[in-house]
């Protein structure tokens, strides 16, 4: 989970081979073989309708997004942001009648970009909480967990980890919050701390693992699971998932643009190009059935 702690919607299947042979530190990815058709997404009148005025007028939502989060979001090899997240945003979006314009950005200063006015929407994997909500209202429309990969040939225990080394991306839940807890409790019982390694990149946190730079990895459940099916023959998933906790598109606090994301991921959800997203993408297991604003539980 982050911390900081369409007209129609097409699917990539993504490698991250390039990175595991070199160990570059690339948010880049290679593009392959489209997993399944597109999705045509109508645009709905009534929901449109609820699109604040200057949005509008100008036609396009202005969206900041950190592409170094495969699959959720990256560039693929053609300089293009892509991915899950940015699929769904894509047919938010075109429920909506509108256009979408993504800009590059370093996640920690998405809301503050958001709160700012520079961008109409944050869409980067943001785990909606508490404190969050005090400086932007979240459209929620994913629960995401917690997991950890290690190599296919060692055992990690998520709960026994002392002393190992674990990479984690910068500025995510794992990275400020779980990983430093679990070593915090291994010093206190006289044990070894965790070799917390922080990365740029999701990518190379992962290809630390494969490389045996690391032991293990810790990321969101969704992007773990993508990273052990890329790398099913060095990697396999470790621990269950835990912690569950939802994504939320960043809007500025009070705005009605809220009211018409919530609207359209309802419609998206109803007609079934929701789940046809989370399907083609492998992310079932978070899908909701009702999307939320400022539903974080703590």
């Amino acid at each position: 989970m982050r911390f900081a702690s369409i007209a129609s919607v097409g699917f990539a299947l993504v490698t991250v081979s390039t990175l595991a042979l070199t160990g570059c530190g690339s948010n880049k990815e290679n593009a392959g073989t489209p997993t399944g058709p597109k999705a045509s997404v109508a645009a709905q009148p009534e929901l449109a309708a609820v699109v604040p005025a200057a949005i509008k007028a100008k036609g396009t939502l202005s969206i900041a997004v950190a592409p170094n989060y495969p699959p959720n979001e990256y560039v693929n090899t053609k300089n293009k942001i892509v991915g899950w997240d940015i699929d769904l945003m894509n047919a938010v979006a075109a429920k909506l009648g509108l256009k979408t314009a993504y800009e590059n950005a370093t996640f920690d200063n998405i809301i503050p970009g958001v709160t700012a006015g520079k961008y109409d929407v944050g869409v980067s994997s943001f785990t909606d909480n508490k404190t969050r909500e005090k400086s932007v209202d979240f459209v929620d429309y994913f629960n995401a967990g917690t997991q950890w990969a290690s190599p296919k040939d060692k055992t990690v225990d998520p709960d026994n980890a002392c002393g190992l080394r674990v990479a984690v991306q910068t500025s995510t839940a794992q990275a400020t919050t779980d990983v430093p807890g679990r070593s915090a409790k291994c010093t206190a019982a006289g044990k070894p701390a965790i070799k917390i390694q922080s990365y740029h990149d999701q990518a190379s946190a992962t290809t630390a693992v494969v490389l045996g730079k690391a032991d293990a990895v810790v990321a969101d459940s969704p992007v773990i699971a993508y990273g052990v099916k890329q790398q099913s023959q060095k990697l396999k998933l470790a621990g269950r998932i835990y912690d569950a906790a939802p994504y939320g598109y960043a809007i500025a606090k009070g705005s009605p643009l809220a009211k018409a994301l919530q609207k359209s991921l309802q419609a998206l959800i109803a007609e079934g190009s929701y789940g046809k997203i989370c399907a083609m993408w492998g992310d079932e297991a978070g899908a909701i059935k009702s999307p939320t604003i400022n539903g974080a539980a703590g």
